[in-house]
């Protein structure tokens, strides 16, 4: 991109959001320019004050360019026009200062602070205007806050005061002295209890059953706390009594919606009701219930009720389950275009949610794909072909040996089934690709992780005919013979296993996968002696199988700073080293660099490995790949209008191999050099933002180009252009 260009888009930007935006703003009234929060305290964090602010200055791109209100700001004062109307729409109507609001401002903190403890706690409002414009400055004074200084448990339940043992010295969960004096920490006390509570059967109590009493001595900043919990009572004009502590009487199971064709068994339904008839009634247990059956997929709806039985402290439990259609057939049309070569390709899909009417997901596909192919030099005229068919199963629970039937119940597990072969036909080659595996899926929710395990995967790829003039090019020419390609158009058996887990608690995801491969096979090789093929590897069935270990980890961290502003920064790291029966990595496991996800300023498989260059384009997709692979990126993403998002960012990364290998020279990770050949992209993306799924549009060009020593196009961002640097995705979902 010229420097001239940017500098325009730029300069644009700038004067759209310097525009007269006052324009709508009477002559008795001020925009709202910008609003601070300060204090002098460092006690106190600011910016979880930031929601009782109740008006915010308009917002900003990249929080620096007030675009919405600059668009609002183009439109005439007519409204009857289209033109008017679009430009207010896509824009955002000037806040104007509205002293009620502020007044509701100051209330809120102030009261925030005084729930924090802060019981003194004053604000006062500053403000400076600038011709209509007013920047507002509320100052927040928090004084000492107050600390408890005895805290009393008043239970009039004996029952209820044993079972929370709260006079007990050693509780752990007994406020003691020198704890803050806070809303939050004793409203907090009372939805513990609550909940405790909730849990050992007593079904009606709920925290309104609880209140404070507080005094504190003039001129002090301690305080004595009594916390009460009253008698049951049903309603005011009824004596008070002990609370009644209810027992799980019978548990009914009953069905709406396609209750004829898609009822699950009983034994199914045992499984996923953890209460237990006779037992106590327990929240916990309740929400567990209505968790297991949401996941169920042939479950549409869940409603839980209870029953009183009358005159006793039992209640009966009624599960009404409303079911959703137990088969669909879908059908979806695709276009393609590889390397300019277009086609078309089409699925279609059977799913049956209730196979074996314990809510176990059918799926079986069927696809086939056609793509025109042009300008192949001595091969035979022929398109590309594709067909294939992919069937899985997949039961929601553990199916294993050796687990408990507690662990199995309370975990949020899938156990999946799959198998699949897919047959390809090209000018210069025909593959065929046969898939097992059985896998586990299974989540903790308290701990915001997901675990998958792959118990075991196998691939078993079979070549059975390869043209004649590929093979003297590529794999027999030994003046052009490359090992890489020519390990990946050989037979070739993988059996694998794997585990990985992803943890996202909002601001931190981290995700991390292991896996190895030809392990088992190696040691059945030792003891049973295996044939060996003529490269020295072991066989199975006269097929060489692979071995390897690989690694990944990847880490992202999200900084929100206000509604429409977010910087998100993105490490990954992934290492795969193939030993034993193996010294290349397959294809499908090798990593490649570029693309929508990872440096943007390259197409897929443009990158690396190392400072390596791409001479043959016919077969560089299979030269572009390595070993290892390294990518660092940042992007600040921001709300632009309507449901369009925007984003710039600057990435960073490569692909490396372990070994050294003639086809990719300057492609070997060495620790003295790699950080020389770290490419780097800068851009700007664009986002329509549905919700439920994300169109991206991202724009990169290349900063540090690692495949080049001229300084012209080493260092890409001082010498930019357009046609050698520019690279464009489509994609779906964010990056990272």
């Amino acid at each position: 991109m010229k420097r001239t260009t940017l500098y325009t888009i730029v300069c644009g930007s700038m004067t759209l959001a310097a525009c007269n935006t006052t324009k709508h703003i009477a002559d008795n009234q001020f925009l709202l320019n910008e609003v601070q929060v300060q204090t002098d305290d460092k006690r106190l964090d600011v910016s979880a004050l930031a929601p009782y602010v109740h008006q915010k200055a308009n917002s900003k791109w990249f929080s620096l360019f007030k675009i919405p209100l600059g668009t609002y700001a183009l439109s005439g004062r007519d409204t009857t026009k289209w033109v008017n109307r679009t430009l207010r729409k896509i824009g955002e109507e000037p806040v104007v200062f509205d002293s009620v609001q502020a007044q509701r401002t100051m209330d809120d903190l102030r009261t925030a602070m005084q729930n924090m403890g802060y019981m003194h706690a004053q604000v006062s409002l500053e403000t400076h205007t600038k011709g209509k414009k007013l920047t507002a400055i509320y100052h927040l004074h928090p004084g000492e806050p107050y600390v408890i200084r005895n805290f009393a448990y008043a239970i009039e339940d004996d029952s209820i005061a044993q079972i929370l043992d709260l006079d007990n010295p050693n509780n752990p969960y007994r406020i003691t002295k020198g704890t803050p004096f806070t809303t939050d920490r004793l409203d907090g006390e009372r939805k513990r209890i609550t909940q405790l509570l909730l849990n050992k059967g007593y079904y009606r109590f709920n925290k309104d059953f609880i209140y404070f009493e507080a005094d504190s001595a003039q001129n002090s900043k301690e305080v004595d706390v009594c916390m009460r919990l009253m008698k049951y009572r049903s309603n005011n004009n009824m004596p008070p009594t002990l609370h009644p502590r209810y027992r799980i009487g019978s548990v009914n199971y009953m069905y709406g919606g396609e209750e004829s064709t898609s009822s699950l068994r009983h034994k199914v339904l045992r499984h996923n009701t953890v209460m237990e008839e006779g037992g106590f009634f327990k929240e916990s247990e309740l929400q567990q219930t209505y968790h297991n059956f949401g996941k169920l997929g042939a479950v549409k709806y869940t409603n839980i009720t209870f029953d009183e039985r009358a005159d006793t402290a039992v209640v009966d439990c009624n599960i009404m389950l409303t079911m959703n259609k137990p088969s669909t057939i879908s059908f979806q049309p695709e276009g393609t275009n590889t390397a300019g070569d277009l086609g078309a390709a089409a699925s279609l899909t059977y799913t049956n949610r209730n196979l074996f009417k314990g809510s176990e997901l059918f799926s079986l596909e069927l696809r086939g794909a056609f793509e025109a192919i042009t300008g192949l030099e001595g091969y035979k005229d022929q398109d590309y072909q594709e067909y294939s068919i992919e069937s899985k199963l997949a039961f929601p629970r553990f199916l294993a040996p050796f687990l408990s039937k507690s662990f199995v119940r309370k975990s949020q597990a899938i156990s999946e089934l799959s198998l699949g072969w897919n047959l390809q036909n090209r000018p210069e080659y025909q593959r065929r690709v046969f898939s097992a595996g059985w896998r586990y899926r299974w989540s903790d929710t308290h701990r915001n992780i997901a675990y998958r395990y792959d118990l075991i995967d196998l691939n078993y790829v079979y070549m059975p005919w390869i043209s004649e003039t590929f093979k003297n090019d590529y794999l027999d020419d030994e003046t052009n013979r490359n090992a890489i390609l020519r390990y990946n158009y050989e037979d070739l058996f993988i059996m694998k296993m794997g585990f990985g887990m992803n943890y996202n608690d909002g601001r931190h995801v981290v995700k991390a996968n292991v896996e190895t491969a030809g392990n088992l096979l190696a040691s059945l090789s030792r003891v049973s002696n295996f044939k060996k093929n003529d490269n020295g590897q072991y066989t199975l069935f006269d097929i060489a199988y692979a071995q390897y270990a690989k690694f990944d980890i990847d880490y992202s961290r999200y900084w929100k700073f206000d509604t429409y502003n977010e910087l998100v920064a993105h490490v990954g790291v992934g290492v795969a080293y193939p030993y034993g029966n193996s010294t290349i990595l397959p294809f499908e496991k090798r990593y490649f660099s570029g693309g929508a996800n990872s440096v943007r300023g390259w197409s897929v498989r443009e990158l690396g490995p190392g400072s390596f260059r791409g001479k043959d384009g016919r077969i560089d997709f299979i030269n572009q790949t390595g070993d290892m692979k390294l990518d660092i990126n940042v992007e600040y993403r921001t709300r632009l209008f309507w449901k369009f998002n925007g984003a710039f960012f600057v990435d960073a990364g490569n692909v490396w191999t372990l070994r050294n290998y003639e086809e990719q020279p300057g492609g070997q990770f060495k620790v003295d050099e790699f950080y020389k050949q770290i490419a780097v992209a800068y851009g700007v993306g664009l986002r329509l933002n549905f919700d439920y799924f994300i169109l991206r549009a991202d724009m990169g060009m290349k900063a540090l180009n690692p495949a080049y020593d001229t300084r012209d196009e080493h260092y890409a961002m001082l010498h930019p252009d357009f046609s050698r640097d520019f690279s464009f995705h489509f994609a779906v979902g964010l990056p990272f």
